[in-house]
Order: structure tokens, then sequence, then C-alpha cells
């Protein structure tokens, strides 16, 4: 555990950092990493080589130039954000004069376990330094080089403003996340992201407070009252922007009413060759556009996070048959409704247990950086502390400040 012990020491040497020093190692991380961009990509493409490109977890794996610019800008718009410390949550003063102030403080040391997603490197390490916190990133042995290419930056920068490089620390081995769930004391918040198993196996295993970012298991109800041309580019955006991330579609839910529409509503998903397993009614209006991209739903179609070009397709006859099947179905990620009637939007609004519901808008929007957070340690699916993207705010606590002039409790 010395590698932890040296972390947690660095916490707190993090949490004296004034928030200008914080910033100034943003921003030289935003540079070098430009810098670095041949670098890094090298690194990268060894990745790649170990991964079949038919692999839906390979887009998440891949960085380009295009996406570190980006990676770069995310790091400036972190650093120019607000401070998330010494914002007084609360305030009174007692009738006995004692002064009482709920201030938001740094967690210390927050452990980060993921997959195939190198950007989580630079996204985590900037959220927990500007919250005051080191961190502990675990990442999948799919992205071992370019995450050691990452860290390797990132304590040279840390070096340079005079910063321990134990304030980021990089595990790699499957031992190393055993080591992390149960570093009770050492680490105070484990945040998971990936895949169910991952987060199911960190639930069962962690001896350290999780925050979980579950699975997403997107539906998209067309409402009798939708307008076809907003639904038509809502469903295609929603699976089509980007198919290996936790806010695409999963489940498009159509009302009966509008199986007519059906075939020209999944029209443009068939033409970037989504594979679509639906159920007996859609099954024979889409049979004759595409018997090839179409077979019959089985149990299994439903609540499954595809996280590919496939998805299922429920016909409903009622608003409430579609938020029963929501409700049995649904992961509490994302959610959305395409109506034109307002009662049955705010019911639907309502209604849904999830983190984020949209009307009239594709999941593809369930992001801190287009929520306005900066970048997202990852979207919550639980209900306690933090719920749907979190960024600084959530990867904040509290502590009671209390001031006196001597009084004494009778």
């Amino acid at each position: 555990m010395k590698d932890f012990i040296e972390t947690k020491s660095a916490s707190r040497l993090i949490a004296r950092l004034s928030d200008e020093e914080r910033n100034a190692i943003l921003l030289d991380l935003a540079q070098t990493t430009e810098a670095h961009t041949a670098e890094l990509l090298a690194a990268n493409a060894l990745d790649l080589a170990r991964m079949n490109q038919a692999d839906p977890r390979y887009d998440r794996l891949q960085l380009t130039e295009g996406r570190l610019k980006d990676i770069a800008a995310d790091l400036r718009k972190v650093a120019s954000l607000p401070s998330p410390l010494g914002r007084v949550l609360k305030h009174s003063i007692l009738p006995n004069g004692l002064e009482i102030n709920r201030v938001s403080v740094p967690f210390g040391v927050i452990g980060i376990i993921f997959e195939a997603r190198p950007n989580v490197c630079f996204d985590c390490f900037a959220l927990c330094l500007k919250a005051g916190s080191a961190c502990i990133l675990k990442g999948g042995s799919d992205a071992k080089d370019s995450c050691t290419a990452i860290v390797g930056l990132i304590h040279e920068v840390l070096k340079r403003h005079g910063v321990a490089a134990e304030a980021a620390l990089l595990l790699t081995s499957h031992e190393d996340t055993d080591r992390l769930l149960t570093a009770h004391g050492l680490v105070d918040l484990i945040i998971p992201r990936g895949s169910s198993r991952l987060i199911n196996y960190v639930r069962e295993h962690a001896q350290v407070p999780v925050i979980e970012t579950g699975a997403g298991v997107v539906h998209c109800y067309v409402d009798r009252a939708a307008d076809m041309e907003k639904a038509k580019a809502i469903v295609l955006n929603a699976k089509t922007r980007r198919v290996s991330v936790c806010n695409a579609l999963d489940c498009l839910i159509i009302h009966r009413d509008r199986l007519a529409d059906l075939p020209a509503l999944c029209q443009p998903l068939f033409d970037k060759n989504v594979f679509i397993e639906a159920d007996e009614e859609a099954f024979e209006q889409l049979q004759v556009i595409a018997p090839s991209q179409t077979v019959k739903a089985g149990e299994e179609s439903f609540g499954t996070e595809f996280l590919s070009l496939r998805m299922s397709l429920k016909v409903v006859g009622s608003l409430d048959e579609a938020l029963e099947h929501i409700a049995r179905y649904g992961s509490g990620h994302s959610e959305s409704i395409v109506t034109e009637d307002s009662e049955t939007a705010r019911r639907f609004l309502a209604e849904v247990d999830a983190a984020c519901v949209y009307h009239n808008a594709p999941t593809s929007f369930t992001d801190g950086g287009q929520f306005g957070l900066g970048a997202e340690i990852g979207i919550s699916t639980q209900k306690l502390h933090a719920r749907g993207p979190m960024a600084l705010e959530e990867i904040t606590t509290y502590k009671w400040l209390i001031k006196g002039e001597g009084q004494t409790r009778p």
C-alpha cells in the first residue's frame, strides 16, 4: 500500500494549492498535450493494434488529433470554471452566538476504475485537481499504453509546478483493482466507469464508498402526438451519433396509432446500417423495407445496453404502457419522449425515474460538457450524493465550521 499512502499524502498538498495554482497546472497540461500529440497517438496506435476494429469499444479507445485538441480545450474549460471549494452552502448564527457554516471541501483521494477510454485519464485528473483531490486511475488493459503515456505527461507537468507526481497514480493490473477496492482509510471515494459487469464487480467487492455510473439502457418513446420529422431526427441522432457511449439509444418505443409511420421513422436508421430487434407488430411493418436488418425480438432484446449498431423496438398502446416498459427495463440513465401533447410530456417528465429525462430532444445530450459543466467524471445512475453528469460540485464534500467566543454547552 506504499503507493496509496504516498497518494494520500499528496492529496493534502493538492488541497493546499490555490485555485490559481491548480488552473496553471491544467493550462500547462493542455499545452503539453497539444505539443505531444504525435507521441500520444503512437501509444494509442499500440492499443488499437490489439483490438478488432469491429469491436464496439474501438471507437472509445481511439484517440485522434481532433479528439486530443478537444481534450486540450476541455482542460482549458475546466481551468476557467469557478472553484467548487470554499463555497458556503449553509450559514446560521445560533441564539448563543455560535456561527455555523457548511463549506464545500475536497474528498481527498478519488479512485476511478474505467475500461477502454484513455480520455478518462485527462477528464478525471482535471476534475479531481480542480476539486482539490488527488486521483488514482485504474484503466483497462486495452488502453494500457495510451494511459501510461497520458499519465506520464501529467507527471511531467506536476513536477514542473513543484507538485508530487503521486497526486495522479496509475494502476495497471487486475490485482491493483482489488487493492483499490479495499483501500479503506487511504481512498475516500471510488467511481467506476464502464460496463455493467465492471460496475457490479465494484459494487460487490468495494470496502470504500462508491458512486455508481451505471449502464445506460436508454429508451425513446414516440407518442401518438409526435411530430414525425422531429422524431426521425431525434431517434437517428440518439442511436447513431456514437453507438458505443452510454447515452446511445437502445430501445425505440412507438405508439400503436403511429405504426403507419414506422417505416419512414426507421429508414434513416437502416441507411446507417442499424439492425433492429422488433416485436411482432413492428416486425411485420419493417420486414417489408429491410428484411435483412430486422429480426423478431426476444425477451433478451429488452433491458440490453447494445453499444453497437443494434437496437430493439416495442409497440405500445398508451403512455402508461410505455412508462411501465421503461420502469421494467430502464437503468435510470436517460429517457426521452417525442410528443406535441403538453400533458403527456408533463407526465413523462414527472413519472420516469431516471437521471436525465428529455422532451423533444435526444439522449445524446446527456454529457457534462453539453450541460455546461466542463468535462465530466461520469454519469451517476444512483440517487445518493450525485445523480446524472458529475462534474466539479459532485466530487466535493462538505464540513461544518463552527466559530465561537468561549460559549459552553449547558
